[in-house]
């Protein structure tokens, strides 16, 4: 059953419930009423039969003939009898006790009462009179009151089967317009296919659940959309990348193997393929750093990680790989709570990511000194890594996060264009922003920044 039908349905049960039960409260109310009214009515023949009979000799002939005309209108079904101390009709005659001497005695006991008889209603009263004690009982069948009751419920049950069928109607209505955009999402994802995961859907106003659920599913889809990209990339230029080397290297030593050469030729040929090996070995390392960021985009566990302790654990790192003095921090600002320094991440990529443009900055700039920036305060955590090597060209700049892309003015250095692609890719990832501005002096300043 759909989630419309189904909200609609518990919508028309629940409001059922209520009605039956407001219904059954109006119903009780109305019967009791027309049984008090009747039971009125009853009392108010057994006043004027005993008018009647007990003091007819004590009124005038005109207010004797008022109280037959009275007396004169029967109920349905109506019973009347006078009953004396030895509990026997009186005034009217009783072949066979109507009522039990029981009912009687009780009635003489309670003064007045009012009872029910299967669909009959009664009521007794004690009368004190000169020509003697006497319990009048008077009793008949209210089928005018039986018959509203009747009408009331035949009327109740129409009314209600009406109003709970415009009800799941109304109610449908409503819950399809509430999941109105629910259906417009199914309609967007139902379009997002592996070759297009790049497409996103609407997130509405922000505000309620339904965005968030788009919100959530945006995310996946930029998860996987960059998992993808990342092991295409991988796939389409690992052969390229590793062939290029692999081909010099066997042609530069069947060139040595072809003849017999002097000692400094066999060393001209050594260092041409070393050279070649190392960028074969840095290749071989960006295919790597990048084929654990493809797995990773699927594996790796989030939890917070405290950027502070990870900058002086890289400031550790390269201070004993390359002596003192050349990765100098600086703390430019840091809130009061430490658990404003944690960021959702993945400690090992974004090692690796901050590494690559570590690594960069000392490749481009001949080991030179290397100052890294870290700013945290209650919204936002920022790291800026500056450097002073060649710099990048300006026109240049939107495209160093592009796959195994290298600039104009590093064809000297080794590389294969791999670090910076998979650094954006894990910052965002982790939903930071990375950007890049040229040094105010000479060289590169990339930022990173988190957003709480």
């Amino acid at each position: 059953m759909k989630i419309k039908n189904r909200l609609a349905l518990y919508f028309t049960l629940i409001t059922a419930v209520i009605l039956v039960i407001a219904l059954a409260i109006i119903l009780l109310t109305f019967n009791s009423f027309v049984k008090g009214d009747f039971y009125g009515r009853l009392m108010d023949r057994a006043k004027v039969a005993a008018q009647l009979y007990l003091e007819a000799d004590e009124i005038s002939a005109d207010s004797l003939n008022h109280v037959r005309e009275r007396y004169l209108k029967q109920l349905p079904g109506e019973v009347t009898r006078f009953y004396d101390d030895r509990n026997t009709a009186s005034f009217i005659k009783d072949r066979q006790q109507y009522w039990s001497s029981d009912v009687i005695n009780l009635v003489r006991k309670r003064k007045q009462m009012a009872f029910t008889e299967g669909e009959r209603q009664t009521v007794g009263i004690y009368y004190n009179d000169n020509q003697g004690n006497f319990v009048i009982l008077v009793s008949a069948a209210d089928t005018q009151g039986h018959t509203k009751i009747n009408d009331l419920v035949e009327i109740m049950f129409i009314m209600f089967v009406c109003v709970i069928t415009a009800l799941f109607f109304i109610g449908r209505w409503f819950a399809k317009k509430a999941l109105e955009p629910i259906d417009d999402i199914i309609i967007q994802m139902q379009q997002v296919r592996a070759s297009n995961l790049s497409l996103r859907i609407s997130e509405g106003n922000g505000k309620d659940e339904i965005s968030k659920l788009a919100q959530n599913f945006n995310r996946l889809l930029k998860h996987l959309d960059n998992a993808f990209e990342v092991q295409q990339t991988f796939v389409t230029n690992a052969s390229h990348e590793l062939k290029t080397p692999i081909t010099s290297i066997i042609g530069e030593v069947e060139v040595a193997l072809n003849k017999t050469r002097t000692t400094h030729e066999y060393e001209q040929i050594l260092q041409s393929v070393l050279t070649d090996i190392e960028r074969l070995n840095e290749t071989v390392t960006g295919l790597m750093e990048l084929a654990q960021v493809d797995m990773s985009y699927t594996q790796a566990t989030l939890g917070p990680v405290a950027i502070d302790e990870l900058i002086w654990e890289l400031a550790d790192y390269w201070t004993n790989k390359l002596g003192k003095g050349l990765f100098v921090v600086s703390i430019q600002h840091l809130p009061d709570d430490p658990e404003k320094l944690l960021v959702p991440a993945n400690k090992a990529l974004l090692t690796i990511a901050l590494n690559n443009i570590i690594s960069n900055g000392y490749k481009f700039s001949g080991s030179k000194r290397l100052q890294c920036n870290l700013y945290a305060d209650n919204n936002r955590v920022s790291i800026t890594i500056i450097d002073s090597g060649i710099g990048i060209p300006p026109e240049e700049m939107e495209k160093i996060f592009q796959s195994f892309y290298r600039g104009t003015n590093v064809k000297e250095y080794y590389g294969n264009g791999i670090g910076l692609y998979i650094t954006g890719k894990i910052i965002n990832l982790f939903n930071g922003t990375i950007s890049v501005e040229p040094n105010r002096d000479r060289g590169t300043a990339i930022s990173i920044e988190f957003i709480r």
